[in-house]
């Protein structure tokens, strides 16, 4: 019935599949941080209103007593510290980077907004990243598993459309799994579709897009993959420029 049968996982979605330089994961990930940050409070701007009234209290505390001061100071220290929005999840694998986002932030947004920065202006602000991939949820790489996650991912898309049909095509990848085949992965996908959509390879309308990575399967729906360069930004950014990009950025690109 699509329940969870796997134990926790350290890699949990929603988040960003990223490819990189080999070598340079450690890079990679602190490029991911400055440019989503930087992304995510165009996006979704942090709330200062909070930050404000911190401000007014502290000046309103001047006048008080040195004992209510310092109590005052202790109980600012024992409010709950404002969790980041992104977090790295360890992969121990090379060229491969996995960033987890907080809400409200939306990784498929995010990513669509950086990749049409880079297209729009040809300039790619990172040294180290190559292919961006977002996943709105993650589940176990199990058939189980997987039919709950197209309720979750597939179902709510759908349902903003009633009445539409969409071409679709299925973008599957899968790193370091070998329980469940390719055809069995796409196969058991696309029986979780709701009728009357249709496949389409050269030229679909939406983009179901698989990650496979060890036990963990992650999905989203994207449009506008290929003309976007399945995300890649080196290699939008090398069609704006003419192929003037750095050898040693192309040379491990997803």
């Amino acid at each position: 019935d699509g329940t969870p049968i796997w134990a926790k996982r350290y890699i949990d979605g929603p988040g960003i599949w990223v490819s990189c330089v080999k070598g340079k994961e450690r890079q990679a990930v602190a490029e991911c941080y400055d440019l989503f940050d930087s992304v995510a409070s165009e996006l979704w701007p942090i709330d200062t209103q909070v930050e404000n009234v911190d401000s007014d209290s502290e000046d309103e505390d001047e006048d008080l007593p040195i004992e209510t001061q310092i109590a005052n100071e202790v109980n600012a220290l024992k409010k709950p510290k404002q969790e980041p929005r992104f977090v790295n999840c360890q992969t121990n694998t090379t060229c491969v980077v996995f960033i987890s986002c907080r809400p409200p932030v939306d990784p498929i947004q995010l990513v669509v907004k950086l990749v049409k920065d880079v297209q729009a202006t040809g300039v790619v602000r990172s040294r180290c990243i190559h292919r961006l991939v977002p996943v709105s949820a993650q589940c176990g790489a199990n058939l189980p598993e997987i039919q709950g996650l197209c309720r979750k991912v597939l179902d709510p898309f759908f349902s903003q459309h009633p009445g539409r049909k969409f071409s679709y095509k299925i973008e599957l990848r899968v790193r370091n799994h070998s329980v469940i085949s390719r055809p069995e992965f796409i196969q058991y996908i696309a029986q979780c579709v709701p009728e009357g959509h249709s496949v389409e390879l050269t030229n679909p309308e939406l983009f179901i897009l698989v990650e496979v990575f060890k036990s963990v399967c992650g999905m989203s729906i994207v449009q506008d993959y290929y003309d976007l360069q399945k995300f890649n930004m080196s290699e939008i950014a090398n069609s704006k420029n003419g192929g003037d990009i750095k050898t040693e950025r192309r040379a491990f690109g997803a």
